[in-house]
This record gives structure tokens, C-alpha cells and sequence, in this order.
């Protein structure tokens, strides 16, 4: 009986490891691009469930990570854009899961702490009172595999 106690007690405490040794918030940085240059200046909100930052572009804020996709909204003038990030689960949660089952993966999804937006974000821009460009495809990861370039809607 007291073996089966130990287990259940240091199962238990492994189940917080990814909470504990992830982080619940996440530095990203946002850039935006009209024609195919690069635009400063550009103010940009981002916003989850969990609250919203600024920053005026290219910029970094730290964001409170969240199971909640990220809005990007960047407005200066007559240019604009936004896109929708999506949060991932990143390794910390699926090793919680493995080690201490649906009490670990519970925890990182209600903290944040168990999933990741991609650290840079282009948006791209375009001039107000234009007709919204068609979807495009989904962008290809080269060099920076957590870097996503959204494209105005």
C-alpha cells in the first residue's frame, strides 16, 4: 500500500513538470509589408481570450499564452491588414501527457503554458478601399520554420 501511495504521489508531481517548466507567456514579433517592402510604423493589436497587447510595427510584445487562436489587427492610415493565428500544442504537453495522463494536459490547457503561437509574424498590408486579396495558400516554411506570413483580408 505504501509503494502504490509513493507512485500515485511522484506520478502526481511529474503531471505539473510542462506547467511549471513552461512558460505562460510568449514573446512574439509582428512586421508588416505593403508591395513587397517592408512598412514601419504601423500600429497593431493582438488579442485572445486572455487579454490584448500593442505594438507598433516591426515590434515585439509578450503575449499570455492561450489554447485561443491570436487576432492581429495592424492599422495606419490607408493601410491595413490582420490574420488569425492559430495556438499548437507544443512538446511540454504531450510529455505531461505520457507521464501524468489528462491532469497534466487539464493544467497546460487551462495556463496557456502547453501551447505555442509561431514567435514572428509578417502581416501583410494593403491599401484601404482595395478589394481584399484571394485566399492564398497556406504558407510554406522555409529558413524560420515558426515564423507565419498572414495576408490581408
Amino acid at each position: 500500500m505504501f509503494k502504490l501511495s509513493m507512485l500515485a504521489a511522484a506520478a502526481l508531481a511529474l503531471t505539473g513538470c510542462a506547467s511549471i517548466a513552461g512558460q505562460k507567456m510568449q514573446p512574439m514579433t509582428v512586421m508588416t509589408v505593403h508591395d513587397n517592402q517592408e512598412v514601419a510604423g504601423i500600429g497593431c493589436t493582438l488579442t485572445n481570450d486572455e487579454g490584448s497587447w500593442f505594438l507598433t510595427s516591426p515590434g515585439s510584445v509578450t503575449v499570455h499564452k492561450s489554447t485561443g487562436d491570436l487576432a492581429i489587427t495592424c492599422k495606419k492610415d490607408a493601410l491595413a491588414g490582420n490574420a488569425m493565428i492559430v495556438s499548437k500544442s507544443n512538446t511540454a504537453v504531450w510529455g505531461n501527457i505520457l507521464i501524468g495522463g489528462g491532469i497534466g494536459y487539464i493544467i497546460d490547457r487551462n495556463t496557456g503554458a502547453g501551447f505555442d503561437y509561431p514567435n514572428t509574424v509578417t502581416i501583410m498590408l494593403r491599401q484601404l478601399g482595395d478589394k481584399p486579396a484571394a485566399p492564398a495558400p497556406a504558407p510554406v516554411a522555409t529558413a524560420q520554420p515558426d515564423a507565419v506570413v498572414a495576408t490581408a483580408k
